[in-house]
C-alpha cells in the first residue's frame, strides 16, 4: 500500500546520486569498492574510539557479534523482550537460547532491575547466561550505567542493539559504544538509510577484525580460496555504502530534523488527555527515530487500535510498539521474567509518521484527525 504520509521514509541529497554514479562507473558494486572503506572510516572517526565493519544489515552485525563471543548450542543469552524479532531470531541461529527480560517504564528498555534477578536466577539453575542484548527503542537510550554495571559484576558481556538509535547519546556518550560490542541498522526505514546494511562496532581490533574476515566468507588472504572457518556473506556492497556515506554526513542535520518533528508533536497535542508520549530523562539524548505515544483508553476514549485505523483510512501509516517476543508464538517455550510492562506498552502504543520529509501541514493534519476521535466521544 501507498502511503500519503508514511510512517518513516528516506529522504535524499544531491549527494546520494552523485556518490551512486561514481560507484556505477568504478564498476565495483559489490563487496569491494572505495566507498566501503570511506563509510567505515567516517563512521569509526564519529564513534572515536570504535572501529567499524559495514554490513549487509543489523541482523548480520548481531550474529556476528554473538559469534565472535563464542555462542553456541546450549547457551542461554539474555534478551529484551519489548524490541523486534531481529534482536533475539540471531540467538536462535547459532543454537542457543533467548531469556527474555521486562522493561521498565521510563524508557521503555529492559529493566536493570529485573536483569539482574534474572542472572541470579538462572546462574541458581546452573545456566549461567553467556551475553545479554539489550536495545535502545525508538531511539531512546537504555539505562546503560545500572546494565554495565551489572555486565562487571557477573562478567557477562553486552551487545547493544541500537538499530534505531544511530546518533542518540547518554552523557554524551554515543550509543552502541557502552557495551562489549554495537551494533547498527541502516535499513531503509531507520535514521539513516544505505538501503539495506548495517554495521558492527567495537573498541576490541582483534574482534572488528574477525568480524571482517567472517562476514566475507572467512576468505584466507591467499591467491586462491581457501577457508579454515565458516563465514558469512555479509559485507555490505559499495553500492549501498556509497548511498550510506553521503547520509552519513548528514546525520546530525537528519536527526534534528527527527527531535524537531518530535517536539512538534508535542506542542501540537499538549491539551490531549490521556496520550503521553516516549520523553528523554536525565542524561537521555534520542534521536526520536519514530515518536511513539501511549493512549490511555479510559481518558482519551479510543484506543490505539482505533486510532490506527482512522489514519489509516485517510492515508496515514502508523504501526503498534513491538509485540513483546515472549508473546510471540514462535517464543512461547521461552523463559521470560517480569511482569506486565512491556505487554501494557504494547496495547497501549502507537508509532507516528516521523520522516525528516513531515511538514508541519502533515502533522496538523495527523493531529486534527487524532482530535476528531476526542469530539467522537464527547
Amino acid at each position: 500500500m501507498v502511503f500519503k504520509i508514511p510512517l518513516s521514509f528516506p529522504e535524499f541529497s544531491l549527494m546520494e546520486g552523485q556518490y551512486l554514479q561514481q560507484a556505477l562507473q568504478s564498476g565495483q558494486l559489490a563487496t569491494n569498492g572505495p566507498f566501503i572503506h570511506q563509510f567505515e572510516t567516517k563512521l569509526s572517526k564519529r564513534l572515536k574510539t570504535h572501529q567499524v565493519v559495514a554490513l549487509n544489515s543489523g541482523t548480520s552485525a548481531l550474529h556476528l557479534a554473538l559469534v565472535l563471543l563464542g555462542i553456541g548450542p546450549g547457551d542461554e543469552v539474555i534478551c529484551q523482550s519489548f524490541t523486534f524479532c531481529a534482536s533475539a531470531n540471531p540467538i536462535v541461529y547459532l543454537g542457543a537460547k533467548p531469556v527474555f527480560v521486562d522493561s521498565e517504564s521510563e524508557t521503555w528498555n529492559i529493566s536493570p532491575e529485573i536483569l539482574e534477578d534474572t542472572i541470579l536466577s538462572r546462574i541458581a539453575l546452573g545456566k549461567k547466561p553467556k551475553a545479554i542484548v539489550c536495545v535502545h527503542l525508538f531511539g531512546l537510550p537504555a539505562k546503560m550505567k545500572e546494565i554495565m554495571d551489572i555486565s562487571g559484576k557477573y562478567q557477562i558481556p553486552v551487545i547493544e542493539d541500537a538499530a534505531e538509535a544511530v546518533g542518540s547519546t547518554l552523557n554524551g556518550q554515543l550509543c552502541g559504544t557502552f557495551g562489549t560490542l554495537g551494533i547498527y541498522s541502516f535499513n531503509g526505514n531507520k535514521i539513516i538509510t544505505s538501503g539495506g546494511g548495517g554495521a558492527l562496532i567495537g573498541q576490541d581490533s582483534s574482534l572488528i577484525e574477525k568480524a571482517r574476515y567472517l562476514s566475507t566468507q572467512a576468505r584466507e588472504d591467499l591467491p586462491y580460496y581457501h577457508h579454515l572457518d565458516i563465514g558469512y556473506n555479509y559485507k555490505m556492497t559499495n553500492m549501498a555504502a556509497a548511498v550510506g556515506l553521503a547520509q552519513l554526513e548528514r546525520l546530525d542535520e537528519i536527526v534534528m530534523r527527527r527531535k524537531h518533528i518530535n517536539q512538534q508533536y508535542k506542542e501540537l497535542m499538549a491539551d490531549f488527555p490521556g496520550i503521553s508520549f516516549q520523553e528523554n530523562s536525565g542524561a537521555t539524548d534520542s534521536n526520536f527515530w519514530l515518536t511513539s505515544i501511549l493512549i490511555d483508553e479510559e481518558i482519551a476514549g479510543f484506543t490505539n487500535d482505533r486510532l490506527r485505523v482512522v489514519l489509516l483510512k485517510n492515508g496515514i501509516e502508523t504501526r503498534f510498539l513491538w509485540k513483546p517476543l515472549h508473546l510471540q508464538p514462535i517464543y512461547r517455550e521461552v523463559p521470560f521474567y517480569g511482569g506486565k510492562v512491556a505487554e501494557n506498552l504494547f496495547l497501549r502504543g502507537l508509532c507516528l509518521p516521523s520522516s525528516t520529509s513531515l511538514s508541519r501541514e502533515d502533522q496538523e493534519h495527523i493531529v486534527k484527525l487524532i482530535e476528531k476521535e476526542y469530539k467522537k466521544v464527547v
